[in-house]
């Protein structure tokens, strides 16, 4: 918490009849709960206060705060930027957030203890703020502590690995498949036209990084991390290469295997069930598609080492990597964020900084570079809209997912999709080589 986070800055902030009470003793919630204490009224009012007061620290943008007896505050900032309204469910939710920080506001959501009508409103607001009113720095140091040391449990070993892997996409490819688009990717696309569909921007994004790699006829390309096979197929059928890939995933390595040999390409492409640090062997080119995320920061040398020592001299090596704002990356690494604790369990979003050195140290020249952090914005608002007209059919295929699963679905992808638009994540492709 911010050591003047919860001081009285009225001044920054205009609020709509700012001598009416804030709701006292709170009707029952208007949704189910689980497995949540709901206090004392009093107890309740005094969280609810405590929000009010944070609330009046908005410079940017205005935010509508319902009780849960559905009386509305008004605050406004002195400069322009988002608006967005957030109707508390229960007095809970105010305790979450005050005492479990940016993590305990995005629980509160799952669940059910807050809504709002547009998340991606409240989201950006909140990034509009941060440096005005620190929802990550809030929580009690107990809960902070909490959070750290499950992060540091998750660590990627070999066998944490693959855990934390099969934590995530091992869902299901029928989940995954309800949703992505019809070539099955899980990453930024990226759109040489803006009329361009969502699968033709995905198979952009992999022939643009086979041409980074000068992938040809007789070539042999190492993908370290391959997912459901999109790039391994684009890379072999159009552009002639070898391919070897791995995965942790078991789910995604039945369906890549069934997906080459449905395209004739079985014996051009081989998948493995491997982790990347057990790779032997040189390639003339590597790709790495959004893996470098899941290996955590205690790993990046081997992971880079890895990338150096199994290209061959003269290879070229194409990452693609979600990263984070320099400014923010001391506050992430501190205190685990909502996707670290619930959604990617060990993960870690390295700078743009980290990859450049990371890959220098290990004995690589940085040769291109391109970020587009809006393309996976529009990436991200496509998955959520094809999440919710899917989740019918998710719901009814009797896999366990429940309403719970879904708000923490949709928070995820709306939390991703505020933070690249507002800029303080990004997604970059970097093409390095190794000298001869």
């Amino acid at each position: 918490m911010r050591p003047d986070a919860m001081s009285d800055r009225s001044a920054a902030v205009r609020v709509a009849d700012p001598t009416a009470p804030f709701p006292g003793a709170p009707s029952p919630p208007a949704v189910s709960v689980s497995r949540v204490t709901q206090g004392l009224p009093g107890e309740g009012a005094l969280w609810l206060w405590a929000v009010d007061r944070l609330a009046r620290q908005l410079r940017r943008g205005r935010l509508t705060l319902v009780g849960p007896d559905g009386r509305a505050r008004r605050y406004v900032g002195a400069e322009p930027g988002p608006e967005a309204e957030v109707v508390l469910r229960s007095p809970v939710a105010a305790r979450r957030l005050l005492l479990g920080g940016a993590v305990g506001f995005g629980t509160g959501y799952v669940d059910g203890l807050w809504d709002t009508p547009d998340r991606t409103a409240v989201l950006s607001l909140a990034l509009a703020n941060d440096d005005r009113v620190s929802i990550a720095g809030l929580g009690s140091a107990l809960g902070r502590l909490s959070h750290l040391l499950r992060h540091r449990r998750r660590a990627n070993t070999r066998a944490g690995s693959r855990r934390n892997i099969a934590y995530h996409y091992d869902l299901g490819n029928a989940f995954y498949g309800a949703w992505l688009d019809p070539g099955m990717t899980y990453s930024a696309a990226l759109w040489a036209r803006p009329e361009d569909s969502l699968e033709e921007a995905q198979a952009n994004k992999y022939r643009q990084m086979c041409r980074d790699l000068d992938l040809r006829p007789g070539r042999h390309v190492l993908e370290i991390g391959c997912g459901w096979g999109g790039f391994a197929e684009i890379a072999a059928r159009e552009f002639g290469a070898r391919v070897t890939g791995i995965t942790l995933s078991r789910e995604q390595l039945a369906y890549a295997r069934a997906r080459m040999a449905r395209a004739g390409l079985a014996d051009q492409v081989t998948l493995d069930l491997c982790d990347y640090r057990d790779v032997t062997g040189q390639y003339d080119a590597i790709a790495s598609i959004e893996m470098v995320e899941a290996v955590g920061e205690a790993h990046w040398p081997a992971y880079f080492g890895t990338l150096a020592a199994r290209l061959k001299p003269g290879g070229r090596v194409a990452l693609q990597a979600i990263t984070i704002e320099d400014a923010r990356f001391e506050d992430y690494r501190r205190t685990p964020d909502f996707i670290q604790t619930h959604v990617f369990p060990g993960g870690m979003l390295p700078t743009k900084g980290h990859l450049r050195a990371g890959l220098a140290e290990a004995g690589l020249t940085v040769a291109d570079e391109r970020a587009f952090g809006l393309d996976y914005a529009r990436t991200l608002d496509l998955w959520r809209a094809a999440f919710e007209a899917a989740w019918p059919d998710i719901l009814a295929s009797g896999a366990g997912f429940d309403d719970r699963f879904r708000r923490l679905w949709l928070y995820y992808l709306d939390y991703c999709k505020a933070g690249f638009a507002f800029g303080s994540i990004d997604v970059v492709q970097i093409r390095a080589d190794r000298p001869v």
